[in-house]
Parts: C-alpha cells; sequence; structure tokens
C-alpha cells in the first residue's frame, strides 16, 4: 500500500535540510530561506534572531492574506522572536509558530500536504 502523501503539482516540498544547506523542491538554497506553497526564495537575513525586524518579514507580510500561520525556524535550537516584532507582525496579520528549523521543515511538508495555507520563513540549522 503507498502511504506518500499525495501533493498537489507545483507545490514546493523541503526535500532536505543540513547545516546551511537547504534543498526545496530540487532548488538548493544556501543560508536563509522563505517557503510558500507556490515558490520559494533567498532570506537574507543573519542567523541571529534578536536581530530581526520587522522589515525582515517584507516579503511574508507582503503575502499575509495568502497564508494562516507562517513556521519560523530559528535553527538548530528554538530561539523566541522579540515579543515586540512577534506583536508587530500579528498586526501586519501574520500569524508565527516558532521551531527549531528541522520542525519547522517537517511541519511545513506536513501541513502543506494536508492543503493547509502555510509558509516558512527557515533560518539554517547550525549551532552559532
Amino acid at each position: 500500500m503507498d502511504v506518500t502523501p499525495l501533493i498537489k503539482s507545483g507545490t514546493q516540498v523541503i526535500q532536505s535540510y543540513s547545516g546551511g544547506q537547504f534543498k526545496i523542491s530540487g532548488q538548493s538554497f544556501e543560508g536563509g530561506v522563505l517557503v510558500f506553497p507556490e515558490d520559494s526564495q533567498d532570506w537574507n537575513v543573519s542567523g541571529d534572531v534578536s536581530a530581526l525586524s520587522l522589515d525582515d518579514f517584507e516579503a511574508v507580510i507582503a503575502r499575509a492574506s495568502d497564508v494562516d500561520v507562517v513556521l519560523f525556524g530559528s535553527g538548530a535550537q528554538m530561539r523566541f522572536l522579540d515579543p515586540a516584532l512577534r506583536n508587530a507582525l500579528k498586526e501586519k496579520g501574520v500569524s508565527v509558530d516558532v521551531m527549531d528549523t528541522g520542525a519547522a521543515c517537517r511541519t511545513y511538508n506536513v501541513l502543506v500536504a494536508e492543503g493547509r495555507r502555510v509558509a516558512a520563513a527557515l533560518l539554517p540549522a547550525i549551532v552559532f
């Protein structure tokens, strides 16, 4: 019996992640990456979660009406967003769930396979 989930053609799937690299639907990314069901793009931010600002989430905010939740992969370990940044994102219509990058990748794949409106903002899974 095949238990592979049926995923709509063209949907971005995170195939692998290691250190500072991601493979998403056959395309390689080095460093941070934003993953939406329709496309993925480089996310040129530092790996320092405390240095992130609202401007760093501009591409996510622009698509806030297209997603219900953004999974924030904070690297090898879970590191919380600054509460002021989290509140500012919420005011812009962006609901963020924070987890380590590995968990964010796995959760994204499960939710997108279910047809959910999800995106991921992923920092490299390297130890700082």
